[in-house]
């Protein structure tokens, strides 16, 4: 008889979600990957650079790219306001920025809460969607955030620290 893995142990129990908003959709992602949430300045643009990336925050010494998810995710609008919010995340060693419209709260989800989620062509790659929780009348889109940063696209996949 072979042993769980530890992943399989942890997707078994209750998991903790930051949840935050990208124009009208809840977003949620593991808590765990969030270094802290800061309040949106104006980062210093890259030549070049992709449109959703809108540039680079010194942080404490360490530079940090910042990604305009409502870009990203191809919204309607990217308005800057007093809600908008830059998640900053610990994805294996590199640490990256993503600009969101607002930060909601932090949810524990049970694994029954949680559905797959449907085939769908969208600007999101889905295999980063990990399901949708639905807690109420809430519904959250669950990104796995590790993998959707390290996309090809996104320009972080060969940088190194």
């Amino acid at each position: 008889m072979s042993q769980p893995n530890d992943e399989s142990k942890a997707a078994a129990g209750p998991r903790e979600y930051l949840t935050f908003r990208l124009d009208q959709e809840e977003y949620g992602i593991d808590i765990l990957k969030v270094q802290e949430i800061r309040g949106y300045e104006k980062p210093t643009r890259i030549a070049n650079a992709p449109g959703f990336l809108k540039g680079v925050v010194n942080l404490r010494g360490t530079i940090v790219p910042i990604i305009d998810m409502r870009l990203k995710f191809n919204c309607a609008k990217a308005e800057y306001n007093s809600f908008t919010v830059v998640i900053i995340l610990n994805l294996r060693s590199r640490v990256v920025g993503i600009v969101v419209d607002s930060v909601s709260d932090v949810m524990e989800l049970a694994p029954e809460v949680i559905q797959p989620a449907p085939d769908i062509d969208a600007s999101i790659d889905s295999s980063a969607v990990t399901g949708l929780g639905s807690i109420g009348d809430r519904m959250l889109i669950l990104l796995d955030i590790e993998k959707l940063m390290s996309g090809v696209d996104m320009g972080l996949v060969a940088v190194e620290a």
